[in-house]
């Protein structure tokens, strides 16, 4: 089972789109000019939107009108290579208008099915589904961050279990500050499809930023991840889950040895909150020492003895006091993502429309917005890319999103230029 390849495409994204009302893109289109100094505002304002090589110049090239939506649109030339100026009010491939669509991708988060997006809409339901996979060409590290210095240094990853068409599949999960950044599916658990997953995620940072490498990655202690990691980052720090120790006692005693395992949870939380590498081992000790002198039955000793042996894996988190201990942060994202593939019963169709639609499905995540309350108590950011990035390009979130997807989300220059 073969792995979608969403780079090579997306590398040859040659459409710059730009935060545009449509009544200012309407009054300038026409003249090149006017047109010209649009252009050079903007590039003023966001130039990570345009090729690097727009610091040298362009020339404005021709102008056409769209039979789609009868609407004009300009192409420029950079460094040899022609480009699409596409304002932000209108579609992907011309199929629509942004405002028109944003109502129904907004409940995309919420797992409306597509079938009830088309009975509310209007369209066809593969209306909707291709505009979801459509999103997902893009790439998540690019089109969710603005800057390259803002590439999350302490990460959390974990791999979602999941079918398609019945034959079990995975997820491979990379969050940092609130965002998922990575999402691609991997065939099995094996260590060489979770490197090709999990590469897709280094190939989109590093053309973002080419000398970037995290500093931290939490995750559970399951060895090919590990492995993975420490292959394509060599520097990380691999910092095991606290959590996953936790829940590991708590759902083999909570019930059958409730009274040892109230103890044995509260002892073990107050070795989390321990102040230096020196008390954390302390306390491990002596509460792995308690649960001996109380014959602890072998579903809370085993852990703890486990817990002991690799302690050097949790309390290296004393030396990154900015890195995640537990995978509460991949945990809850995963939730959504959870029920997300529940309410569709899983994948149905190839690897490549999986990986697609994950994909499609976790910029929406990145960009849809909050609840207002949510909103209010974040200082009027709206969605957990906006609040990574302290900024956006525009307020309607879907404009936002497809602007920073200017150029696919890639950076580098697109390959084999015609």
């Amino acid at each position: 089972m073969g792995i979608a390849d969403s780079t090579s495409a997306n590398r040859n994204n040659r459409t710059i789109c730009l935060p545009f009302s449509q009544d200012n893109y309407e009054c300038n289109i026409l003249n090149p000019k006017d047109f010209r100094l649009c252009l050079d505002q903007r590039i003023e304002l966001f130039p990570e939107l345009f090729p690097d090589e727009i610091a040298n110049g362009y020339q404005m090239k021709d102008i056409y009108r769209s039979k789609k939506q009868s609407i004009l649109i300009r192409r420029i030339k950079i460094a040899g290579v022609n480009y699409t100026i596409r304002p932000s009010f209108i579609m992907p491939y011309l199929v629509g208008w942004v405002d028109e669509i944003e109502t129904a991708l907004f409940f995309r988060k919420f797992n409306v099915p597509f079938w009830a997006l088309s009975y509310g809409f209007g369209k066809d339901p593969m209306y909707w589904y291709r505009i979801e996979q459509s999103i997902g060409r893009n790439s998540i590290v690019g089109t969710t961050i603005r800057r390259p210095e803002d590439i999350p240094k302490h990460l959390a990853a974990d791999e979602k279990h999941t079918r398609i068409l019945g034959e079990k599949t995975y997820v491979a999960t990379t969050v940092g500050d609130g965002c998922i950044l990575g999402a691609d599916v991997s065939r099995d658990a094996g260590e060489q499809a979770l490197t090709d997953a999990y590469q897709v995620y280094k190939n989109e940072a590093r053309s973002l930023n080419p000398a970037y490498s995290p500093e931290t990655v939490n995750m559970d202690g399951w060895k090919a991840t590990r492995k993975v990691w420490q292959s394509l980052f060599p520097a990380v720090v691999i910092i095991c889950c606290f959590l996953h120790v936790f829940i590991k006692i708590r759902d083999r005693a909570k019930k059958k040895y409730r009274d040892i395992y109230e103890d044995v949870a509260s002892k073990l939380w107050n070795c989390y909150r321990a102040e230096s590498k020196r008390s954390f081992c302390q306390r491990i000790r002596r509460v792995v020492e308690w649960c001996e002198r109380h014959d602890a039955p072998s579903v809370i000793i085993g852990p703890l003895t486990k817990l002991r042996k690799n302690i050097a894996s949790y309390r290296v988190a004393y030396d990154h006091p900015k890195a995640h201990r537990t995978s509460n942060m991949v945990d809850r994202l995963m939730q959504r993502m959870d029920r997300h593939l529940y309410s569709t019963q899983y994948f149905h169709g190839s690897v490549d429309s999986a990986q697609l639609s994950i994909r499609g499905w976790t910029l929406i995540n990145n960009f849809a917005p909050f609840n207002p309350r949510t909103v209010n108590v974040s200082n009027g950011l709206k969605s957990t890319a906006e609040r990574l990035n302290q900024s956006r390009y525009h307020d309607n979130w879907l404009h936002n999103l497809y602007v920073s997807a200017s150029l696919g989300g890639y950076r580098s220059p697109p390959q084999n230029p015609i």
